[in-house]
């Protein structure tokens, strides 16, 4: 099947030339013509599946399809968790509509005063589409100059992600100020009832589609080290050490310890920077650009990263920490070997996390090899995902084994 077969208009399709991407996806397949058939639509699919186009490609293809029903009006809303999400769906909409006379415009949190006014005259000038998320929308509709009468379609991305981070409330209250005559598309790497709820408050007699939670890809070489807490610095160190890998993500559980870690490998002479929610949006920025044209080795970041960027050459991801739910190993581990390329991903297990590591091991069906200890740091506890956790020690009687030392609050789960 190729994107002809879909019925898309001809702009699209050049623009589809341009980028080189010649067929659909699965999820493309099944979403792609439901939408443009004008069905509301719920979509659990992961991260690297092409879910973004499966959106994109209709929603555009509507617009420059017909005049718009009221002039001026947001005629598509994307509402998405974060901002680094938000820019990334826009570029993609730059990309794909570049054919096109479709505009569009990001909207997130962290940024000045002088970006809200400008947010605020694309608005009220007139934009298609706006890929916002809940907070800064709800600022700028709260104030009531946005124009969403003629707003036909809504789409929420990664609305497990949004659940999780405590949006349902503001999701809500944005719906409030939609018309009620509109296609909602709905799409969810996940499908707790929690995201059922929400399906059955927002969607009419929706398609399903489901596309099944992929396992690591081949290409992937995984790799565990069972350690005790104090050896992750040591362990990491000489990772990063022996490891020819250029472009490295360092996934941690929580914001602190994303800034202690990166502190410490900075102090460490490492290549490193960090990747988290304090950042102002144009540090945000400038972090990125230097991770994708490689002049940055490392990127330190929490699972936002792991489901909000799109870099197709990372050699290696550690997990620094064990992620509590299996399925976000999976989107961790996905950004590498993407493109059919090969990658490494290695993740410390200390002794409380054997359990949670057996959770993924039963998630993916299969054990992820486990690696001998370099001698200079020592024993490590043994693997036991179904016994209870360890306390203290290395094997040998000693709380720390080689001398090693951990950057303060990194890896303590919290």
């Amino acid at each position: 099947m190729d994107f002809r077969t879909l019925g898309l208009s001809e702009e699209l399709l050049d623009g589809l030339d341009a980028m080189n991407i010649k067929a659909p996806t699965p999820i493309q397949q099944q979403a792609i013509p439901a939408a443009l058939d004008q069905r509301d639509l719920i979509a659990c699919a992961q991260t690297g599946t092409g879910k973004t186009a499966a959106f994109l490609l209709p929603l555009i293809d509507t617009i420059i399809s017909y005049r718009p029903k009221v002039d001026g009006s947001i005629r598509g809303l994307i509402v998405v968790p974060t901002r680094e999400l938000a820019l990334q769906i826009d570029q993609q909409i730059q990309a794909i509509a570049y054919f096109t006379p479709v505009t569009s415009i990001p909207l997130y949190g962290g940024s000045d005063g002088a970006n809200f006014d400008q947010q605020k005259q694309a608005l009220v000038g007139g934009v298609e589409i706006v890929v916002a998320t809940p907070g800064k929308l709800l600022s700028h509709l709260n104030l009531g100059y946005v124009p969403v009468q003629g707003i036909e379609f809504l789409i929420l991305d990664e609305a497990d992600r949004m659940m999780d981070m405590g949006f349902v409330d503001d999701i809500n209250r944005i719906i409030t100020f939609l018309p009620k005559e509109r296609q909602n598309l709905m799409f969810s790497a996940t499908m707790p009832p929690a995201i059922r709820e929400l399906s059955r408050n927002i969607l009419r007699d929706p398609v399903e589609i489901t596309i099944a939670l992929s396992k690591p890809a081949e290409g992937v070489d995984q790799q565990v080290y069972v350690i005790f807490d104090m050896q992750k610095a040591q362990i990491l160190e000489h990772v990063l050490n022996t490891s020819e890998a250029t472009s490295i993500v360092i996934f941690a559980g929580r914001k602190i310890e994303v800034k202690n870690l990166n502190r410490h490998l900075q102090k460490r002479g490492f290549n490193a920077r960090a990747m988290h929610s304090d950042l102002e949006q144009s540090e945000r920025e400038e972090v990125m650009l230097a991770f994708r044209n490689r002049k940055l080795r490392v990127l330190v970041a929490t699972d936002v990263v792991s489901r909000g960027i799109d870099i197709d050459d990372i050699d290696m991801v550690i997990n620094y920490d064990v992620p509590r739910d299996p399925e976000d190993y999976v989107h961790r581990v996905g950004r590498t070997a993407r493109a059919s390329k090969k990658g490494q991903a290695i993740t410390f297990v200390n002794e409380r996390e054997m359990r949670e590591f057996g959770r993924i091991e039963s998630l993916i069906g299969y054990e992820v090899k486990k690696m001998p200890l370099p001698e200079a740091i020592g024993r490590g506890p043994n693997y036991d995902p179904k016994g209870r956790p360890a306390v203290g020690g290395n094997g040998n009687g000693h709380r720390r084994s080689g001398g090693g030392r951990r950057p303060s609050g990194a890896g303590r789960r919290g």
